[in-house]
């Protein structure tokens, strides 16, 4: 083969039991994964908001960002769960650059794995520890699951993976919510058949076991725009997409909890980072004029970071993305607080 075999690394049950959940930790990441999945099977009212930096790049500006989005939960509690954005693995467009806290947990330095893994188990629990809020991740990787697995109660499937049939059959055996992004291409058909697969059973090969899952109730829609073939962004938050996706969904009804969580950023903004805040109240009033539209809507995914826009590796300016530009605490502070008021 055409690569270099470095070294073995430590497969998941090893690092867990080397940097273990606490009993209480696990209480209470238990309690809010209950308290999230009620949003998507209809038990409750409130919206989920997975929010948070493009790439979760540095551990301590992370949590920075963590404990303040912990001040705010306090005080939107009633009408929103927020669900803070770790992503540490990221897609790359061509596949060079920075990929993320799990290959270089420092991106000025070199990429080292272990390191990398100890890293973003690290930074996830911490989190929790921190603040009491469990977060969400991109599952980038299926095979690297399982190191973050006693500690997300979120995960994302990308639009670049979301055709893929090992992310399909691994998301089936979640026991907690996965969205399905839409692909590049923005054909919902394939979002729908992604969603299918996760909601049922199948008998498949994952990390050298057969193995046997059980579908995943809680697998639904990410909205997140699309590329056209001038390679122009086209969102697909506006009304009548959100009917049409309604109406997709009423033509699957062996699909369970219709659901749709709204990508604010990436295509559907154009990657224009201020547009989240006109886009997130767009969907909000969709959902008050329509109550069918209002029933699958579940919420929002939002990139935001303490400060405003994204930097150059090296750069070294504290808070701010080192990939898409996100949206600063100022502004992201104000929409949460607004959203809130209109709920």
């Amino acid at each position: 083969m055409n690569m270099n075999f470095k070294r073995k690394l430590p497969i998941p049950m090893e690092v867990k039991e080397m940097y273990p959940l606490t009993f209480d930790l696990a209480t209470a990441k238990a309690a809010r994964d209950e308290e999230i999945k009620k949003v998507f099977n209809g038990k409750s009212d409130k919206m989920v908001l997975v929010i948070g930096p493009c790439s979760a790049d540095n551990e301590d500006s992370v949590i920075d960002y963590i404990c303040r989005l912990k001040g705010v939960q306090e005080k939107v509690a009633d009408k929103l769960i927020i669900i803070p954005r770790i992503y540490t693995g990221k897609p790359r467009t061509i596949g060079d650059g920075y990929k993320g806290m799990v290959h270089q947990p420092n991106p000025n330095e070199e990429p080292d794995a272990f390191k990398g893994i100890v890293a973003i188990r690290s930074l996830h629990m911490r989190a929790l520890a921190e603040t009491g809020l469990s977060t969400a991740d991109e599952m980038l990787y299926p095979e690297n699951h399982r190191y973050l697995s006693d500690l997300l109660s979120y995960v994302a499937i990308g639009a670049r993976s979301v055709e893929d049939q090992q992310h399909r059959l691994t998301a089936s055996g979640l026991d907690i919510p996965v969205g399905m992004k839409n692909p590049t291409s923005g054909d919902i058909s394939v979002m729908m058949n992604s969603i299918t697969a996760g909601q049922h059973s199948h008998q498949f090969i994952y990390r050298g076991w057969e193995v046997e899952s059980f579908g995943n109730p809680y697998a639904h829609a990410i909205l997140r725009g699309y590329v056209n073939k001038f390679g122009q962004s086209m969102p697909n938050y506006h009304y009548e997409d959100l009917v049409n996706l309604y109406e997709e969904y009423a033509a699957k009804p062996d699909l369970k909890n219709p659901a749709v969580i709204v990508d604010t950023n990436h295509a559907n903004s154009g990657k224009k980072f201020a547009e989240q805040v006109r886009i997130a109240k767009e969907v909000l009033h969709s959902c008050r004029y329509n109550k069918d539209v209002r029933s699958i809507v579940k919420g929002f995914m939002i990139e935001s970071y303490i400060e405003d826009g994204a930097q150059k590796i090296g750069d070294g300016i504290y808070g701010k993305s080192i990939t898409d530009p996100c949206l600063g605490w100022e502004k992201t502070e104000k929409l949460i607080l607004e959203m809130a008021d209109v709920l």
